[in-house]
């Protein structure tokens, strides 16, 4: 199946695994594609996937991510000599901040392409370096992203399936259809009509500092990864034995909450602008591209953009071939276009702020949708 082929680099060493679960063939006489799937379409996927790998878009450049890697820990360490050397002023702190965050969502970035595989030819050398950025660096466990992103790129934009969408309808009401239905039912968790308005001081903010910074070591120990937990834990005496040093406990409190409401807002303006405007439905059990396509759409490319979203603003191509390297996106996008083309699939790109302002526009078209379904009679 595509989905397999796609999260799995060592495709021999997986099958081995598989051999087991193996209880037969199907009959000559049946159909090997599911009625709900585009059987055309699905040839000529894996027609791409085929040319895909013969032009080499699956082999990373090392050289790359080094840089990465490189600058992160160039900005890592110059946000923490700027508080050395130039004191613990309002000035040098906002630099340092400014620094920090940078470096922090850039990891962020970072880790995204460790953990899809995609940086070192052998899993093992992108698991350890996973452990390093993810844990070391950021201070998350990296079996908790794996987990959860994992379930996010199967099923993206499919309610129940996909964890990216859990704020529904706790916190905020997505989707056309979900709306209504929240609203006949006569559900209201929350006041949805002023979604638009009360996402500006909620999620972009908040994520990091609460949910996800408790969420991730909730996991992390109820399924026992005390690896990660030892790896997560030299973030904190580093950066509490580094900042600790310069700064009184109510400035280091008050200097790490904003570092995380900073990196916080970055990487979910990010990581919402492709996927949240787009349909958001229950498992239709599409083929791969088309559950793709639905579910995600791209910003258009500059240097700027590249390096501001981690190459997420290629979110199609990323989510078409997972673990692809992020500097090959902009080779294989006209072919993913053609093919789109083809097939009649809407290909979405859009400037950055577009991007952004449509995170807001769905929003309120969500919430007046749920408000107009709450008010009928």
């Amino acid at each position: 199946q595509d989905a397999f082929v796609a999260f799995h680099v060592n495709k021999v060493l997986v099958s081995k695994y598989l051999k087991p679960l193996q209880i037969g063939e199907l009959a000559p006489d049946q159909p090997s594609i599911e009625p709900t799937k585009n059987e055309k379409l699905v040839k000529d996927f894996r027609e791409l996937r085929a040319t895909v790998e013969r032009m080499g878009l699956l082999e990373p450049n090392q050289l790359f991510f080094f840089l990465l890697l490189a600058h992160i820990l160039f900005l890592d360490t110059a946000a923490w000599l700027i508080l050395f050397y130039f004191g613990t002023s309002l000035l040098p702190i906002v630099f340092s901040l400014l620094l920090l965050t940078i470096s922090q969502v850039q990891a962020s970035w970072l880790q995204h392409d460790l953990g899809h595989l995609s940086v070192f030819r052998k899993k093992k050398w992108n698991h350890l370096l996973h452990k390093f950025v993810m844990c070391h660096l950021i201070g998350a466990s990296a079996k908790w992203w794996t987990l959860l992103h994992s379930q996010h790129h199967a099923k993206p934009n499919c309610f129940h399936k996909d964890p990216d969408i859990d704020m529904h309808p706790f916190l905020f009401t997505l989707g056309k259809k979900f709306s209504v239905e929240l609203g006949i039912k006569k559900k209201k968790y929350m006041p949805y009509n002023h979604q638009h308005k009360y996402f500006f001081i909620t999620l972009p903010p908040l994520l990091f500092p609460t949910y996800f910074h408790c969420h991730t070591f909730y996991i992390a120990y109820t399924k026992k990864y005390w690896v990660d937990l030892a790896w997560m834990l030299t973030f904190y005496i580093r950066f509490f034995y580094t900042y600790g040093s310069l700064l009184d406990t109510k400035a280091l409190n008050s200097f790490i909450s904003l570092h995380r409401m900073l990196e916080s807002s970055w990487f979910v303006w990010v990581s919402q602008m492709n996927h949240i405007p787009m349909d958001i439905d229950y498992d239709k059990n599409l083929d791969w591209m088309s559950t793709q396509l639905q579910a995600t759409c791209n910003v258009e490319q500059s240097l700027f953009n590249d390096w501001f979203t981690g190459h997420l603003n290629f979110q199609i191509e990323h989510h078409l071939f997972p673990s692809m390297p992020r500097h090959n996106y902009w080779k294989v996008a006209p072919l993913v276009k053609s093919l789109c083309a083809k097939h009649g699939l809407e290909y979405q790109c859009k400037p950055l702020l577009t991007a952004f302002a449509d995170i807001v526009h769905s929003l309120k078209s969500s919430g007046e949708l749920w408000h107009d379904a709450y008010l009928h009679k």
